[in-house]
């Protein structure tokens, strides 16, 4: 090569224009000699280096001087070829790993050369990357601090196939775009280079140059893994130092079959569950210490945080993301983050995060025209552009923007040890008229309206989750076929599906005044014809109660008397329904506001006896699905469930049977949904004898009237009498006769509170 700049090439360097600075900069050795062995001179070579067989030039416009240190302790003294900054060295011969020590009129420093250091990134790394199925692409791109040929320093590598120049930009070069030109990987589109010196803590952007030589607003790097707090929106270099604490819950873990253990989620949004003292969000190591306590004493089993990935805008309540790989900085850093994941596992508490792959926002230093073309969204706004949300659609049929979502979900799972994902607005991401007009969509190849290239994508993010050891829940909203059925059977491969249609169902019918739910009965017996269908979670999740939904008991219909029991009701007839259990919190203790992200629970409220009742009444159901087999077992088997009576419409009483994966254990439920006293109502049991209540929803300490049943002495032989002896008395006891009812041997005689739910079991 030829070791001469020529004048556009000098102009080039310093205008930031040119775009291969490695060929540039750092030390180049002769590689084309004359027929005498001499360089070869072109027209525009100055005369004198021709006798030289290397160079080393370096950009570096806060200096006046620099000089090249040697490893044989040599100092040479660079040539200033231009005012802003470029020097040059001609040598005799190649001097090996130097230095550079730097100086302007008040300061001396020394710093290692980036264009003298090679590539971190391998052949692998390349074809993995090609082929869309690099599983640990986070620890490709990004920035990482490491030790390369003995330096340390950060690498930095993204993806930005259509760019013409991309630079690291930050403190550590004054955001001059011109001084850290990366190296690009032709073929690949990746760009990467390594800073040495810096580390822990630098701020950094990517400056973008496109195709047309526009500079682009500075963007964020997708792959970061810290970012500055809003309205900053500069990544952080970041290197984890934490120390896992949860071998044993992660062990035990790995041996479970979800759908058959019970699942009790608190749904929480971080920044609003509790404020401190001066009114501000709790951090990760705060909600540690006083969120776990809370969920752990009121029985949950998992909490479900809405998305912790970062995000610009808190109104979206993270369902925007910017950072996909990055646990908001609102709360503290990437390992207080673990910290918490970390205390969750040691008390026995799962963690699932909301995760955010159908959609990203529009702001200018997002994904959105990364690299000045439609990169990881459509350019069609028929296929880019969301309706509802004017959010920026991801291409799913690019393998890298699909491997991109891929490795994120891996990362999370990995990485902070998650439980679990659950996938927000699965159905926009299925169809491809999701919210559109006729003529608003393009249809897939075979002319439907499914997004076949989501749904591939959807089965793979499913299987590698579910390889580490993690769950998935949908939140889809639609009939569509098998979401939460094995990929190998046709399936989604999700572990649950949420069950909208329940949900909406029984919230419009306790929306009802009880003197016309018999008008709506269907609305309590419809949804068992499809509840083995899919592996079904119950959701009473945030989404119910903002927008001018009304809180949880604001839904209910009556006085504050009504409101409370059907409240009581309808949450004790969720925990004995089939399927797993998800309540938004506020919920749990009656708050009669609606959510408001930018405030807190209203804890006061517990210091009112019926708030404090609905809590205890949460609590015990949680202890009793959690300890009960028959209640969480067979949530997902058809065979745990038969229908006592589905059939009293006048009387709005619906009662079943719940049963053990084996049958060796049942409970029966009744629910009344009037606020009428039934007396002498009878409920046909598979066997005569005694039986044991485990709940009454009216029962004082829950807020109720304490009406419940009392066993008529009556009615007890010698045996029976023993028995109740031997059960610890007579309290809560129910003796079933030998009368037939609903088509089972035995019938109970029973006293149903007004709107209240019993749960009974065999004693």
């Amino acid at each position: 090569m030829s070791l001469t700049l020529d004048t556009e090439q000098i102009y080039a360097i310093v205008e930031g224009r040119h775009y291969e600075l490695f060929s540039i900069l750092g030390q180049h050795v002769a590689t084309e000699p004359t027929q005498d062995g001499e360089p070869a001179d072109d027209e525009d070579e100055q005369a004198s280096p021709a006798q030289y067989g290397a160079v080393i030039r370096t950009f570096q416009p806060k200096a006046d001087v620099a000089t090249v240190l040697t490893q044989a302790g040599k100092r040479l003294t660079m040539e200033k070829i231009h005012s802003d900054g470029l020097f040059q060295l001609f040598l005799d011969e190649p001097v090996g790993p130097y230095q550079l020590e730097l100086s302007d009129a008040s300061s001396t420093w020394e710093v290692i050369d980036s264009y003298s250091m090679g590539s971190v990134i391998g052949e692998v790394d390349i074809h993995l990357f090609n082929e869309g199925t690099h599983q640990e692409l986070y620890n490709t791109l990004g920035s990482h601090i490491m030790e390369f040929d003995g330096v340390q320093g950060v690498h930095f590598a993204v993806w930005a196939p259509n760019a013409r120049r991309v630079s690291v930009v930050g403190d550590f070069n004054h955001w001059d775009g011109r001084c850290h030109v990366m190296r690009s990987h032709h073929g690949s589109g990746m760009w990467d280079i390594f800073i040495p010196q810096i580390g822990n803590g630098v701020l950094y952007k990517y400056e973008i140059v496109s195709s047309e030589g526009q500079v682009l607003p500075l963007k964020h790097d997708p792959y970061a893994h810290y970012f500055e707090q809003p309205p900053g929106n500069a990544a952080i270099v970041f290197d984890s130092k934490f120390i896992w604490s949860d071998d044993d819950y992660m062990q035990a873990k790995s041996e479970l079959d979800m759908r058959m253990q019970p699942m009790s989620i608190y749904e929480v949004h971080a920044g609003s569950w509790r404020r401190n003292l001066h009114g501000d969000s709790l951090s990760y190591v705060e909600l540690a210490k006083t969120l776990i306590p809370y969920v752990q004493e009121n029985g949950f089993t998992h909490i479900e945080l809405m998305p912790v990935t970062e995000h610009p805008f808190d109104g979206s309540w993270g369902y925007q993301p910017i950072g996909l790989f990055a646990p908001t900085s609102r709360f503290g850093s990437p390992d207080d983050f673990r910290h918490f994941v970390d205390a969750c596992h040691q008390a026995n508490i799962g963690v699932i995060m909301d995760w955010v792959p159908a959609h990203f926002p529009t702001d200018e230093h997002g994904l959105g025209m990364f690299d000045g073309t439609h990169l990881y969204e459509h350019a069609d706004p028929r296929q880019g552009m969301h309706q509802d949300w004017q959010t920026l659609i991801y291409n799913f049929g690019r393998r890298e923007v699909v491997n991109y979502l891929l490795t994120n979900a891996v990362y999370w799972i990995k990485e902070f040890h998650l439980d679990g994902l659950r996938v927000d607005a699965v159905a926009s991401m299925l169809y491809l008229d999701y919210s559109r007009e006729a003529g608003q969509w393009i249809p897939n190849r075979y002319g439907g309206r499914e997004n076949l290239e989501a749904i591939e994508f959807l089965k793979r993010m499913n299987t590698l989750v579910h390889a580490e050891g993690g769950i998935t829940m949908a939140e889809e909203s639609t009939s569509f076929p098998q979401v939460s059925h094995p990929t190998y059977n046709g399936g989604l491969g999700f572990t649950f599906k949420w069950n909208m249609g329940w949900m909406h169902d029984m919230l419009e019918y306790m929306s009802k005044d009880p003197a016309y739910r018999k008008y709506h009965h269907n609305s309590l017996t419809f949804g068992m014809i499809y509840a083995f269908s899919e592996n079904f979670a119950l959701p009473f999740s945030h989404d119910e109660v903002v927008y001018g939904k009304g809180s949880m008991i604001n839904k209910m219909p009556g006085d504050d008397w009504q409101k409370f029991a059907n409240l009581r009701t309808l949450y004790a007839m969720m925990y004995g329904y089939p399927g797993k259990k998800l309540n938004f919190m506020g919920g749990e203790i009656a708050q009669f506001s609606e959510w408001d992200h930018d405030g807190s629970i209203e804890w006061d409220l517990l210091e009112h006896p019926r708030h404090q009742g609905m809590l205890t009444l949460v609590k015990d159901l949680n202890e009793l699905y959690s300890t009960h087999s028959a209640l969480f077992e067979t949530d997902c088997d058809g065979r745990g469930f038969e229908w006592i009576d589905c059939d009293d419409v006048e009387q709005s009483v619906i009662s079943f049977y719940r049963y053990s994966a084996e049958h060796t254990r049942s409970c029966v439920v009744i629910c009344n949904f009037t606020p009428i006293v039934r007396h002498d109502y009878r409920v046909g049991v598979n066997e005569p004898g005694l039986y044991r209540e485990l709940l009454n929803t009216d029962a004082e300490t829950y807020g109720g009237t304490g009406q419940s049943n009392v066993l008529d002495d009556g009615l007890l032989d010698a045996d029976a009498k023993n028995a109740v002896t031997l059960a610890g008395g007579r309290d809560g006891m129910l003796l079933a006769e030998a009368v037939g009812k609903h088509d089972r041997p035995a019938s109970l005689s029973l006293m149903l509170p007004p709107l209240s739910v019993l749960i009974l079991e065999r004693a």
